[in-house]
């Protein structure tokens, strides 16, 4: 589904399309009832992370009209993949929604030291609403059908509450 093709009626959300790939980027929106579910294919932990911040910017925004005219640095450390997903979508919905700042692009590496610990460098610049299209407010991730399958590449689903 395509947030910009989705309909308010009476509190619910009625899908328009019933699924959108992005023709550019590894991730596509799947089936759901009232918030966006996604889903990432990538070729490493990383990449998959990487995409997964560019997936929530763009779930916010048109990530299309962002330019890199600034950078911003985030850091977040967890026991296992799971807290480290979320902690890393939080992130990117807090820089984006409250501080407003868009991504546009993502650099990100993990390592596991006893914990895993994920540094980000995003490139993009500071919202301005008269460009960059904005879609819907994302409030937070949610652990609800989030998946991290690891088998030679990366699919990853997470869900976002909106």
């Amino acid at each position: 589904m395509h947030l910009d093709l989705l309909v308010f009626l009476g509190g619910r959300i009625i899908n328009n399309a019933r699924e959108r790939k992005h023709s550019a980027m590894p991730f596509r929106y799947l089936e759901h009832m009232t918030d966006a579910f996604i889903e990432v294919t990538a070729g490493s932990i990383e990449e998959a992370f990487a995409t997964a911040g560019t997936a929530v910017v763009d779930t916010i925004l048109d990530i299309k009209s962002v330019q890199k005219r600034g950078k911003r640095q985030v850091s977040v450390s967890s026991p296992d993949l799971y807290d480290l997903l979320y902690m890393w979508l939080e992130e990117v919905i807090i820089l984006t929604i409250t501080d407003g700042f868009a991504g546009r692009e993502f650099e990100v590496s993990i390592h596991k030291d006893g914990q895993y610990r994920l540094e980000a460098r995003i490139s993009g610049e500071e919202i301005d609403f008269g460009r960059h299209h904005f879609r819907v407010e994302v409030k937070a991730p949610t652990f609800h059908l989030m998946e991290i399958i690891q088998d030679g590449g990366v699919v990853m689903r997470f869900l976002l509450d909106l």
